[in-house]
């Protein structure tokens, strides 16, 4: 039988033990990378992410304060980091040079404050191209420099929708041409979508929200969606505000204060995914609870929170935005006719003098709204309008379903017959001048796109024409070359070589075009282009 002195030992060990015990769980589970110091290694451009243990008790939201600055060389970026709930805090981060970096966190709190470490990032691999950023002024490419033409889709409450319809949403988009979509972070309450969410995105239920807490199941769940897409290689064009509430759940009119602590979370926790851009609202001009005023500080808010400037843009309703603003990368326009002509396309891109995108043209279907009812031919019209200018088109489909899932509201599968010769657009651009396609002359009738001395496009849309005289618009042109003439048919999707070489000269003051007079015959019949290419080796 042990004796007291023994006894007192043991407890005074067992007491010891104890107080070491309760000294780890205060300095969180970083305790054992600290010890080691191991270093990690991850992919430029991909998600690094930082996770420490910390306060449990209050509010979390708006209690603790956590940051790290990441250190290369001689660079330095500061990120904010977040709460994912149940006392776990997460910061992210996106590394944009290859090497050995460290980080530091600092905090309001002792437990998160003074964490440290090493990681080293090398090259990504071949489907990591990194964020997609303007180029060329009025187009886009990845950060690697890989051409990016956005060819995007309208899916606005897909990641509220079940995991079965979450999935099939998935699997439809990765067999389509489209390589963006723009949805909701907020709920939809609208036609067709009626229903509460599973999740909401704070605490609390209808009618009981406590919008300083934020319910990180339903921000885990928008993690899985944004993982999702960036594997099948599409763009997660983000939906920050939206009108379509209309004081059903209040998300869209809570205060400067609400808002700000909101964007301030979505920012810290999604601006380190590569296929994130920025939609601050869809129909700005609808959110009856705010202002310019409210617009110019969100907008500074984000600028100010994301460290990698990720494409930002805001959409009108019937108001335009003053997309000058060097906040905003590119514009994002709602017209239902604005791309019927090259003028007003035009006239936005050069006002702007930035990428221009009509994410909103109305949508192929058959609803009775005014706007859910234009055909495939009138849609794939219009991205072939937007395209000749310079600009870009988004897709939306509203073809009617007994189970009311309409895809541009909660997804599923495609019904329409506008995304396969869209599909055929693209591969006609990417084909095309890696930087992209410009209206060359603007006075010319048909106008002509693409790339003077190199690639034209003519589009002759729902003009039937039979013959159409080679003449091309001289500029930044001197000399004679040989080109190659296309019929393209945009909607059977075919293409037909009808002139394997013809040489052009200056003509005049304005024109390129053969000594004699040269004719190339058409079908007769709408939706038809023409591709001419100048011949490799002149």
């Amino acid at each position: 039988m042990a004796s007291l002195r023994e006894i007192k030992g043991m407890l005074k060990i067992d007491y010891l033990f104890g107080c070491l015990l309760f000294a780890l769980f205060l300095t969180g589970n970083s305790y054992a990378a600290d010890a080691d110091k191991e270093i990690r290694k991850t992919e430029k451009w991909e998600l690094f992410e930082i996770i420490l243990n910390g306060p449990i008790l209050g509010n979390p939201f708006e209690d603790v304060r956590l940051r790290a600055v990441f250190s290369h060389e001689k660079t330095s970026v500061e990120v904010e980091g977040f709460c994912d709930g149940d006392g776990v805090y997460k910061i992210r981060f996106m590394p944009e040079f290859n090497g050995k970096w460290s980080y530091k966190t600092s905090s309001n709190k002792v437990e998160l404050n003074g964490k440290d470490g090493k990681f080293e990032v090398f090259s990504p691999a071949s489907n990591n191209h990194g964020p997609v950023r303007v180029k060329n002024k009025f187009h886009f490419a990845y950060a690697d420099g890989k051409p990016f033409k956005p060819f995007g889709t309208t899916c606005y409450a897909w990641n509220h929708q079940s995991e079965r319809l979450m999935n099939v949403t998935l699997e439809t988009l990765a067999k389509s041409p489209f390589n963006k979509i723009r949805m909701c972070v907020f709920p939809k309450y609208y036609e067709f979508n009626r229903e509460d969410p599973e999740l909401f995105p704070f605490e609390g239920n209808r009618g009981n929200f406590d919008l300083s807490k934020f319910n990180v199941k339903y921000f885990q769940r928008l993690d899985r969606c944004i993982i999702e897409l960036k594997k099948i290689g599409v763009e997660a064009d983000l939906i920050l505000f939206h009108p379509y509430d209309k004081g059903r759940w209040g998300f869209d009119r809570m205060n400067r204060m609400q808002d700000e602590r909101y964007l301030r979370y979505v920012v810290s926790r999604y601006s380190a995914f590569r296929n994130i851009w920025w939609s601050v609202a869809n129909e700005f001009d609808y959110m009856e609870k705010k202002n310019q005023a409210d617009w110019d500080a969100y907008l500074g808010l984000i600028k100010k929170h994301d460290p990698y400037a990720k494409l930002c843009s805001i959409h009108n309703g019937s108001v335009l935005f003053d997309h000058t603003n060097p906040i905003l990368s590119h514009a994002s326009i709602q017209n239902g006719s604005a791309v019927e002509d090259f003028g007003r396309a035009g006239l936005l891109r050069d006002a702007y003098q930035k990428p221009v995108i009509y994410d909103e043209v109305k949508y192929e279907g058959n609803i009775t709204q005014r706007w859910g009812k234009i055909s495939a031919q009138e849609m794939v019209h219009r991205f072939w309008q937007g395209v000749m200018a310079g600009t870009y088109v988004t897709h939306g489909e509203t073809i009617h379903s007994a189970d009311q899932v309409l895809w541009w509201s909660k997804g599923g599968v495609l019904r329409g017959q506008s995304p396969e010769r869209i599909g055929f657009l693209r591969k006609v651009l990417e084909d095309g001048p890696e930087e992209g396609i410009n209206l060359i002359d603007p006075w010319q009738v048909p106008e002509i796109s693409g790339k003077s001395g190199e690639y034209y496009l003519v589009y002759f849309g729902k003009k039937i024409e039979r013959k159409w005289e080679l003449v091309l618009p001289k500029v930044k042109v001197s000399k004679e070359f040989s080109v190659s003439v296309e019929i393209l048919d945009t909607w059977n999707m075919t293409q037909e070589m009808v002139a394997p070489r013809v040489k052009i000269e200056p003509r005049g003051r304005y024109e390129l075009a053969p000594k004699e007079k040269f004719f190339i015959d058409l079908p007769g019949k709408p939706y038809l282009a023409l591709r001419i290419r100048k011949i490799a080796g002149q």
